[in-house]
């Protein structure tokens, strides 16, 4: 049976990238970038915070670390809550010990339960970030553009002073942008296109998207993939190398990566976070800095 001809229809289709949010611009077709600093490169690390609730919604979908089995899964449920009452806390420390500052991702459910998590990171320097209400609030197009404003508003509410913006399970609705810029944030963790800061077009001004790339996250790498700890901080510091490498000739480029709390916290996989992250700390032309930092950096650059 063959398909309506409205599922080839799509508005956005044109030249390039069939969609209007930011043009068409290959990396061997644009000026290389140069650093005030003069690293070569520099990359951010996200680390989110999330609030998992014993029986999460299905639609439009469940969150990838939502709850499997059924109601009420309190293997799993206690799994996430390990996250953020231990595991943290190994990452903090890991932090700390390599001299560098991460992006926390936060819900708003997180951030109104575990306010002493909360301040600890503040005060360890670190920069709070916006994640949306929990991981049973998804944006998606299926929701009016007045619920989805409630969902960026109630974020808001909670975090006043965050202006990066990470949507759970990293999912928009086609004006998840409108939304969360008119909301005062800046910077967005969702898209990964490009390998230094992208000017995304909203109604409201420019959103900085920065490329927080999901297949250095040890969630798809450690716990989908299973592939061993130790390929994994031998990629993301490949990674890293790779980018520094490329300076001569694409300039200055950024990339991030996530450590998720339940899964890279536990005792067995800290010791390869270490050395990750002193790797990345010692490494010659890299700077590590917060998503906001690498944007504030890739503003000042010149070609």
């Amino acid at each position: 049976m063959p398909l309506p001809a409205e599922f080839l229809e799509y508005p956005h289709r044109a030249y390039g990238m069939d969609q209007d949010r930011y043009d068409w611009q290959p990396a061997d077709r644009r000026a290389p970038l140069h650093l005030k600093s003069g690293a070569k490169a520099m990359a951010f690390i996200t680390i989110p915070l999330e609030f998992f609730p014993l029986d999460p919604p299905a639609k439009p979908f469940k969150h990838p670390g939502a709850m499997v089995t059924p109601y009420p899964d309190l293997r799993h449920y206690t799994t996430r809550d390990y996250g953020n009452r231990v595991g943290v806390y190994r990452l903090l420390r890991e932090l700390g010990a390599a001299g560098v500052k991460a992006t926390f991702a936060v819900n708003a459910s997180v951030a109104e339960r575990y306010a002493p998590l909360i301040e600890t990171i503040r005060t360890a320097g670190h920069e709070i970030a916006a994640h949306g209400i929990s991981t049973a609030h998804i944006h998606h197009a299926g929701l009016s553009e007045d619920e989805e404003r409630a969902l960026v508003t109630q974020t808001r509410a909670v975090l006043p002073e965050a202006i990066t913006w990470l949507s759970p399970a990293r999912n928009q609705s086609f004006r998840t942008p409108d939304l969360v810029r008119e909301a005062g944030f800046t910077i967005c963790l969702d898209w990964e296109s490009d390998q230094r800061p992208l000017d995304m077009r909203t109604a409201h001004g420019p959103l900085t998207c920065l490329p927080n790339h999901y297949e250095l996250s040890d969630f798809l790498m450690l716990s989908t993939r299973s592939q061993s700890e130790e390929e994994w901080a031998d990629q993301i510091l490949e990674a890293a190398a790779q980018t520094v490498a490329e300076h001569g000739a694409r300039g200055a480029q950024c990339f991030g990566f996530t450590l998720t709390p339940y899964i890279t916290g536990l005792p067995f996989r800290i010791e390869a976070v270490a050395r990750a992250l002193t790797g990345l700390a010692a490494m010659e032309g890299l700077e590590v800095a917060t998503a906001s930092e690498v944007s504030a950096a890739f503003a000042e650059t010149s070609s």
